[in-house]
Order: structure tokens, then sequence, then C-alpha cells
């Protein structure tokens, strides 16, 4: 069986973060539990195309709602008037746990829109940094992540 790795990834948040241009339509919020089921489908979207699994709902909302890094004013949703279109769940570690934008809303830059508007978060709460892992494979997110200023510090293999 072939190891699967990643890379972990970090922004130096001393450097300036540009402004951010949300596409008309779009809103931006935080997560509240009445989202709980569009942000999980949206989940499991992702994962279906980026690898790895997502819990069933209601363990889903319970672990991620009872994480002692859970804070919901560091989850940002993104809607249009169809529904949840992007998640950029953080942790208070200055973590990105995920970021995730709906195959129908992917090429409007509201992944780079989502990424700035975290960096811009964290700078506010006076981190130093921001890290994310992103798996090896996936060069799309990759490439993401370094054109808006993220390199890698270190690759790790992912526990089975």
């Amino acid at each position: 069986m072939a190891e699967d790795y990643c890379w972990l990834m970090r922004r130096d948040l001393s450097q300036g973060v540009p402004a951010i241009g949300w596409p008309t339509g779009i809103q931006l919020t935080h997560y509240h539990p009445e989202l709980a089921a569009s942000v999980h489908h949206l989940m499991e979207l992702g994962y279906r195309e980026g690898g790895g699994r997502v819990p069933a709902l209601a363990l889903w909302q319970r672990q991620f709602e009872t994480d002692p890094e859970y804070d919901p004013d560091l989850c940002f949703v993104l809607q249009d008037a169809e529904g949840v279109v992007a998640v950029c769940q953080c942790w208070t570690s200055a973590y990105i746990k995920n970021l995730v934008v709906h195959p129908r809303a992917r090429h409007q830059g509201l992944g780079r829109a989502l990424l700035m508007h975290a960096f811009k978060v964290f700078q506010q709460r006076r981190e130093g940094f921001v890290d994310l892992k992103v798996l090896e494979d996936n060069l799309r997110a990759r490439r993401l992540y370094e054109s808006v200023g993220m390199y890698a510090v270190r690759r790790e293999l992912v526990p089975a």
C-alpha cells in the first residue's frame, strides 16, 4: 500500500494582506448550528474530490462544535441565493482546518478571498502566522495556497 504525504504550509502574517473583493451576490457570515447540514454537505463534496472523509452529520457537528479550538467567529461561510457555496473552518491556534468551495461556485476567487479574510482576522488577533495541511497530490490547492503567500514548512506522513 502506498503511503500518503501532506505538506504543512504557512503564511507569515507580518506581510501585508491585500484587500478582499467579494463577488456580487456573495454574503459572508459565520457558522451557526442552523447551517450545520449545509456546511456538512459541502465538506462531503470537498472530501470526495480531495481525499479523506467526513463523519456522519450528527457526529461531525458534535465533534466540530465541542472541539477545544472551536470558535464560531473563525468558521467563515459564504452563501449565495442558492445556499452555502464555500467554507473556511479555522481553529483558535491560527490553523486552517478546512477550505471548501462548492463545484458550482469555483473559479470566482472564493477560496482566495476566504484565505485573505482568514489572514486578516488572524492578524487582528495578533497571530504571527497561519498554518494548514494539504495532501501532497492536491496540486490545485497547493497552487492556490502558494499564490497567496503560503510556503511549505515540512512534509509529513498522513496517519493511516
